[in-house]
């Protein structure tokens, strides 16, 4: 079956909340959206919380947060309701048993006994042989009156699906035909018990109620798509396209993981990743536009986006060009919106005091300091002498190509004489000053000419106290005449 003979596309994002949204999600949701956007479908949002110990609400809540924090919205899902709801599978228990009930009554499913022990024990003897690990079938023929004993007697069972042997074939968006033997599997866990549905079975209950017709998901789930298939064939379901997307990877093509980096969408939020620069990075992590375009909106992608596009191989998660992207959303951004992005990061270092600093020299801290951000949170490392009384630096730090305490002492005592004589403090001024004053110096030093270093990198450290920042020129000006004097004297001292 081929896409457009799909009259209604509708597809889903499915995530458990027993912990932080992970980036991979991220991505899925948003290649759903996107697909279901370019061909007039409709984006669900279904929370799968069967796993009771572990799901908690405040991973739904972050779930929904995140996700509208990056402008993916859905038309159906637990907070706005929809036709096919309720869309948390806690709620739809009920619904779980009576199709339980049915693959029961046809003898397509039944009742195991077998304990934990005896598993393992029939595992390890199956994989000492070389034979790959699956269900024997000894509880798959138990006669009715056994099976009500023990259950009448409370003795431990799951409900396994009855797995015909054979072979399951079906047409993956992205990888093309795929085949499954289904005679390694054994017959599967699809419940605890009536009341307690696995994600194998309760995912083929909702999808078929709520009209999904494709669904779009990781690789690491291609494995599960046949026993969803043979559970959809026995409840007489029709079938679904599926999509598998490429897995995200460590730069070392590890399976991306915490353990090599920070893998929630809140952390990335959290450092001041910009919602649009993460929807653009996550995009490209498996789709290719088949141009050498790189910066999209999402309205553009809306249009733009083909899931054909979509690659096989692993996708690598490289931070540096997330970084290159977010840095290029930055400057992107009005002063006025980006001062209001970047205040909760000063406030929450203790640098940024109600009434301390006007708005207008905000905004020029800001402005001097976007070029060099990468992410919202670096605006406190890069602007923080700005709000400081005194800087603590290593006096070496103002030395210039290896020249001495005394010529360093010399350019320092030059620049806050020359700037202390200037009537007007605009940066024109202060630029025009101190080239001048740059040339003279190192005419009189006998250094290079065109070498401005000697005189105004023992500046900038000066006012900075740090290894790289804005220009001198652009420090002194938001500092004002009297702080840049104090500070270049205070260096001085260091000498």
């Amino acid at each position: 079956m081929k896409t457009k003979e799909i009259k209604k596309i509708r597809v889903r994002i499915a995530p458990s909340p027993t912990g932080a949204f992970h980036i991979g999600n991220a991505r899925t949701a948003l290649y759903n959206f996107l697909f279901a956007k370019k061909n007039s479908g409709k984006f669900i949002l279904r929370i799968e919380d069967t796993d009771i110990e572990r799901s908690e609400q405040k991973w739904t809540d972050q779930i929904i947060e995140e996700l509208k924090w990056l402008g993916i919205e859905w038309d159906e899902g637990p907070d706005i309701g929809g036709e096919f709801g309720p869309y948390k599978q806690s709620q739809r228990l009920d619904i779980y048993k009576k199709y339980l009930e049915k693959l029961l009554n046809e003898d397509k499913a039944y009742y195991c006994f077998c304990t934990e022990d005896e598993l393992e024990s029939k595992r390890q003897e199956h994989m000492s042989r070389g034979v790959a690990p699956k269900y024997d079938g000894a509880c798959a023929h138990l006669s009715k009156e056994i099976v009500q004993k023990n259950l009448d007697a409370k003795k431990p069972s799951v409900i396994r699906f009855r797995v015909s042997g054979k072979k399951v074939k079906f047409n993956d968006l992205i990888r093309g035909e795929v085949e499954f033997d289904t005679n390694l599997l054994g017959d599967i866990v699809i419940a605890k018990n009536l009341n307690n549905p696995l994600f194998h079975f309760a995912v083929v209950i909702d999808d078929f109620l709520m009209q999904i017709s494709h669904v779009i998901r990781g690789e690491d789930h291609i494995s599960n798509t046949p026993r969803q298939i043979l559970i959809q064939e026995a409840l007489g379901f029709d079938k679904i396209i599926y999509g598998h997307l490429p897995l995200l990877l460590n730069p070392d093509r590890s399976k991306l993981s915490k353990r090599k980096g920070d893998v929630a969408l809140i952390d990335y939020h959290k450092q001041g990743y910009l919602p649009e620069a993460l929807v653009n990075f996550l995009v490209l992590l498996g789709w290719n536009p088949g141009t050498e375009k790189e910066i999209f909106t999402l309205t553009q992608l809306i249009k733009e986006f083909s899931i054909e596009k979509v690659q096989k191989a692993g996708a690598v998660f490289n931070i540096q060009r997330l970084d290159f992207i977010n840095g290029f959303y930055i400057r992107e951004k009005a002063i006025e919106k980006l001062t209001e992005l970047c205040k909760p990061y000063l406030k929450e270092a203790g640098l940024l005091v109600m009434g301390q600093v006007s708005e207008n020299k905000l905004e020029k801290i800001i402005e001097v300091s976007k070029n060099r951000m990468k992410k919202l949170s670096d605006i406190v490392e890069l602007s923080d002498f700005f709000f400081k009384d005194k800087l603590n630096f290593d006096k070496d730090l103002l030395k210039w190509q290896g020249v001495g305490d005394s010529d360093i002492k010399d350019s320092l005592l030059a620049s806050e004489k020359a700037l202390s004589e200037i009537k007007e403090w605009e940066i024109k001024n202060l630029e025009k000053e101190l080239f001048s004053l740059s040339e003279k110096f190192n005419l009189e030093k006998s250094y290079p000419e065109k070498n401005k270093g000697y005189l105004l990198w023992p500046l900038r450290v000066a006012l900075s106290g740090k290894q790289s920042s804005a220009s001198p020129f652009e420090i002194a000006d938001i500092l004002g005449k009297e702080k840049t004097l104090k500070r270049i004297n205070e260096a001085t001292s260091k000498l």
